[in-house]
């Protein structure tokens, strides 16, 4: 009887997983799977519970990390995230100190930044974007790059 309880927990946690897409449950129903297999072969419900918590922490701990890599290497990266290491022209002199600086990207006018304070970058020079905080772009000098 105890397999039926597992199966019903296998198809249950895959139900959320499918639902969510949360790469978090479909573990504890390899868990599960573990366990219903123990629970065939007749084994006593303390080892069925523990072999669904180690299959389970060994699943999530283990393979999720790659799991997740794989999954997100293919998405795209898009709006500001892909500004990220574009150049970048500057059209206004860029000094962290006096809170100057414009650079045009993509046909853009944005407000730049030095992504060190002590460098001052002149006008008209290439620059490489290394980040986007709020509407800023930070940038580096290309040979600093």
């Amino acid at each position: 009887m105890e397999s039926m309880y597992w199966l019903i927990a296998f198809i249950v946690l895959l139900g959320i997983e499918i639902m969510t897409m949360g790469l978090t449950t479909i573990w504890f129903a390899g868990g599960c799977v573990a366990a219903f297999i123990a629970s065939l072969a007749g084994a006593e419900l303390e080892l069925q519970i523990s072999l669904f918590i180690v299959v389970s922490l060994i699943l999530l701990f283990f393979t999720r990390p790659a799991a997740s890599r794989y999954l997100n290497s293919r998405t795209t990266k898009t709006n500001v995230e892909s500004l990220i290491d574009k150049k970048a022209r500057i059209t206004e002199t860029v000094n962290n100190i006096l809170g100057t600086g414009a650079a045009v990207v993509n046909g853009q006018m944005w407000t730049a930044r030095s992504a060190d304070d002590e460098i001052e970058i002149e006008k008209d020079q290439v620059v490489r974007i290394v980040s986007v905080t709020g509407v800023k772009l930070i940038v580096k000098k290309m040979e600093e790059v």
